[in-house]
């Protein structure tokens, strides 16, 4: 999608009086933008996402960060942000970071929803792909921007002063898009043995060459990284399902690329390509500010794979420390005047199995009962219906949909009937109907006070979402079967998946500490300010944080 089209679509959702329906009409006008870098202002704003930082993890560790970490500690820390939203995953929380608005706007409502309008593969659609170009029977995606609603800072930036370079580099695809957004200068991601980047896009020298240096690695293989002392009581094995995890020390056999890609290893090539794209694209060089999106994604693999109290994340933790102090320290040799903002885009939660040895004996994982197969059998029976594809969903929690061929009438007795059930079962919290969230209006309080509705509307846009959401009770991980490479998640509406850190760091700035609670949508409006950036009233859900620990303001420049 262009980005004329995306930009008047956004400017339809603006428009729009409650819920953020696009009208097909939208006129292709872009909305007035203008910058007056102020003298003082950053030349290079690089925004970094680690997959499944939370603020529980931040607070754990934060003590033994002695690298990238304990610099941005001296900055402007605040250990309470929030992915306030209930669909913590990858997809909606990156969404926020750089546009200043929830799923709810942004049209990111999940890592994957159904849509049952398509008629070619499968009718899960993955919020990174562009279902008008699938093939029958290809399982490689197109990846795209295409349900991105909002503009990026990087978009906005551009469009304010063209000259301006829009870069953004990942572990995943949906990482680098929904930060970079549809207007990106150079976009890399990790694929298959190396990065990849949009179709039609040639490779460019510096993923070249980082590709070629990754190869080199895999050729070899490399050894086991060191355990520090610190780590050694977490280093224990402990056993999920048909896995054994909690002692893994990241060896990567030669050829292995999957065990690069869930390792250190991956961070670690991604600030690289970063580097080399600093050096090729001259950022940070120009006479207006640029801007770097780097999304980290080892820790979320490693959560997932062996959860977030192993050896495994203490390694992955420290590595990443390091890793992060490199990458500041080689962009301070080439003098680049830049500004940091490191947050994640959601929190995780441990694997039950671990948690029973550690004072939480109410963890538990999710029972068949609560699948969209049992429901669809249950109700599928007692309504005389068919039962396959009754009921959908894209996993044990979350949105669910009703199959789209049934009567007004008959759809509403199937969610009323769906919510009893389903809680009367011991494991589920609430249900919620799409009729129930849609008339809950969007929060305005701090966001650890928000009841599970008004959380459920900061994700809810009609477009993708369902007919009604299920959320599991605190410490049920919706993960029935445990096995390798998967056994321990996020995506509840919890605070332990919804509090993220969010630091902003500067060289001379002067910092502080505020432990109240701010928003990641408030990172664009603060970001924005910092570069004299204006932006339309309204364009955000967020708002300016002032970051001069002083008596300055930096939201002066912000309308």
């Amino acid at each position: 999608m262009s980005r004329v089209k995306s930009l008047a679509k956004f400017v339809a959702v603006l428009m729009a009086t409650a819920l953020p329906m696009i009208p097909a009409s939208a006129q292709e006008v872009l909305p007035a933008v203008s910058q007056q870098v102020p003298a003082n202002a950053p030349r290079l704003i690089v925004a970094i996402a680690i997959d499944q930082f939370s603020a529980d993890i931040f607070a754990q560790y934060r003590q033994r960060f002695t690298g990238g970490f304990a610099r941005l500690t001296q900055g402007a820390v605040f250990p309470a942000g929030y992915q306030s939203h209930a669909a913590t995953e990858t997809c909606p929380g990156h969404s926020t970071i750089l546009t200043g608005n929830r799923p709810a706007h942004t049209g990111i409502i999940a890592n994957s929803w159904i849509d049952q309008s398509v008629t070619v593969g499968p009718n899960v659609v993955y919020c990174a792909e562009d279902v008008a170009q699938r093939s029958a029977g290809s399982k490689d995606y197109v990846a795209s921007t295409v349900h991105l609603l909002v503009p990026t800072l990087g978009e906005w930036m551009k469009q304010a002063n063209p000259a301006a370079r829009n870069i953004a580099v990942s572990g995943k695809d949906r990482g680098a898009l929904m930060m970079g957004g549809h207007d990106i200068d150079q976009v890399y991601w990790w694929k298959g043995k190396g990065f990849a980047t949009l179709n039609g896009r040639e490779i460019g020298p510096a993923a070249a060459a980082q590709n070629d240096e990754i190869t080199k690695v895999l050729a070899k293989g490399a050894a086991e990284f060191p355990l520090p002392e610190y780590c050694r009581r977490a280093d224990r094995a402990i056993k999920a399902g048909s896995v054994t995890i909690g002692n893994g020390h990241f060896a990567l056999k030669a050829g292995d690329a999957n065990a690069f890609r869930t390792s250190p290893r991956l961070d670690r090539a991604t600030l690289d390509l970063g580097l080399k794209l600093v050096d090729e694209q001259k950022l940070g060089k120009g006479a207006v500010p640029d801007v770097l999106s780097v999304s980290l994604s080892a820790t979320d693999y490693v959560g997932h794979g062996t959860g977030t109290e192993g050896a495994e994340m203490c390694i992955q933790l420290t590595q990443l420390d390091m890793a992060l102090g490199d990458f500041f320290a080689s962009l301070d040799k080439r003098g680049i005047d830049y500004g940091v903002v490191l947050t994640a885009d959601h929190g995780g939660f441990d694997l039950p199995e671990r948690l029973h040895e550690q004072a939480l004996e109410t963890s538990s994982r999710v029972s068949e009962a609560v699948s969209a197969k049992a429901l669809s059998d249950t109700l599928g029976k007692r309504y005389g219906l068919e039962t396959k594809g009754l009921i959908l969903s894209d996993g044990a929690s979350g949105d669910y949909w009703l199959r789209r061929d049934l009567a007004a009438g008959l759809k509403g007795k199937l969610v009323d009937d769906a919510k009893a059930l389903l809680e009367a079962d011991p494991q589920v919290e609430v249900v919620l109907s799409a009729a129930e969230i849609a008339a809950t209006p969007m929060p305005t309080t701090s966001p650890e006070t928000w009841t599970l509705a008004e959380r459920a509307r900061a994700s809810y846009n009609p477009l993708h979402s369902g007919d009604f959401v299920v959320f599991l009770k605190r410490g049920v991980v919706p993960i029935a079967n445990p096995g390798p490479g998967y056994v321990a998640t996020h995506g509840s509406p919890w605070d332990y998946d919804r509090r993220v850190p969010i630091l902003f760091w500067r060289k001379g700035m002067t910092g502080f500490e505020q432990p109240s609670a701010v928003e990641t949508v408030d990172i664009a409006p603060s970001l924005a300010a910092w570069i004299g950036l204006k932006i339309p009233q309204g364009a955000f859900d967020g708002r300016c944080l002032d970051l001069d620990g002083g008596p300055g303001n930096t939201c002066g420049a912000i309308r």
